[in-house]
């Protein structure tokens, strides 16, 4: 569903003026600005100041580069090929530990990752019927333990589902099977049956629930791991130093993104469904992802550095994490205080 290349166009129908954002005067040329993302709805309040022409009024050239994961844009950064970093928070205090300067500036989602589960395993979660109760009487049924796909050891959706598992519906490992893949592999798991269950993000919720109806949600984001931290804009810190008035720009346009989603997802469903469509997943599926119980759209950065803290604690607990790295200087909500306050 979701291609690796990358996006060098605005939308040329952009309506809506941005009084408030830092505008170049007509002559200047336009800063381009090279951006990492992630192909889920988490990215969506960029691809929508884009796609309106916030980024072209603002003076700003957004050149988007597409990633399959947060790691992966890692190394980009630590290249100096990116400016600017649209993914999960969770690599970005271990780079920033590791001499890369980076610093988040926005969230866009929290709360995104959710547990969907096969027709098989969907029937035994009932009213009454505790998690764990739910992939024991599976068990017993198939012969065979639960099989939940999610992405490898250490990154976020691996965090969440073992933290759901463990610490939340207290499961008998001896029910269940992690068996780490990517995020399109996760999605044809589940339609196919090759898997039982799986956590996964918007668009993909939808798209699952709607191919196949016995699929359905039995976790949402908020009870796998409260106020799960998701998706985040953070700028380079040469960005942020070097030019404060362009990072304020972006949050401002972020942070009206986020307010445009909120109120007026069928305005916004045609710039998502062109980033992320592709021309498979249509409008509707687009729009419906907007507003799905499974989308959780905010832009205080603030908002997420505790459960960040105690996501890290976790994956040190699970070993995924060799230690807890430092928060101090990675967020910095002055550019959104600012957006809030203007």
């Amino acid at each position: 569903m979701f291609s690796r290349r990358t996006l060098l166009r605005t939308a040329a129908g952009a309506a809506l003026a941005a009084p408030a954002l830092h505008l170049a005067s007509p002559a200047r040329a336009a800063q381009r600005l090279r951006v990492g993302i992630i192909p889920i709805l988490g990215a969506a309040p960029v691809i929508v100041l884009d796609k309106e022409g916030w980024a072209k009024q603002a003076g700003l050239d957004l050149q988007f580069i597409t990633f399959e994961s947060g790691p992966n844009m890692i190394q980009a950064l630590a290249s100096g090929t990116l400016d600017i970093y649209v993914a999960g928070v969770a690599p970005l205090a271990v780079a920033r530990a590791k001499g890369i300067d980076i610093r988040v500036v926005t969230a866009t989602a929290v709360e995104e990752l959710v547990m969907v589960a096969g027709g098989k395993l969907a029937g035994h979660f009932k009213q009454g019927v505790s998690p764990a109760q739910a992939f024991a009487a599976f068990r017993k049924e198939q012969g065979k333990a639960a099989r939940l796909a999610t992405q490898p050891a250490g990154s976020v959706p691996n965090t969440t589902m073992q933290y759901w598992l463990w610490e939340v519906a207290k499961a008998d490992k001896a029910d269940v099977e992690i068996v780490p893949m990517g995020i399109d592999a996760t999605q044809q798991a589940l339609l196919t049956g090759a898997v039982d269950g799986a956590t996964v993000r918007e668009p993909a919720v939808t798209i699952i629930t709607k191919r196949d109806p016995r699929t359905r949600i039995v976790a949402l984001g908020g009870e796998m791991f409260p106020n799960q931290p998701g998706t985040v804009v953070a700028l380079t810190g040469a960005l942020v130093q070097g030019d404060p008035k362009t990072a304020q720009a972006i949050v401002d346009m972020t942070v009206r993104a986020v307010d445009l989603i909120q109120k007026d997802p069928d305005r916004v469903a045609p710039h998502v469904e062109a980033v992320l469509g592709k021309g498979i997943v249509d409008t509707a599926t687009i729009r419906a992802a907007l507003v799905s119980p499974a989308s959780k759209f905010i832009a205080d950065p603030g908002a997420i550095v505790d459960a960040t803290r105690l996501m890290q604690a976790y994956q040190v607990k699970l070993g995924s994490l060799d230690k807890e790295y430092p928060l101090e200087g990675l967020f910095d909500s002055t550019f959104y205080g600012k957006a809030r306050a203007g």
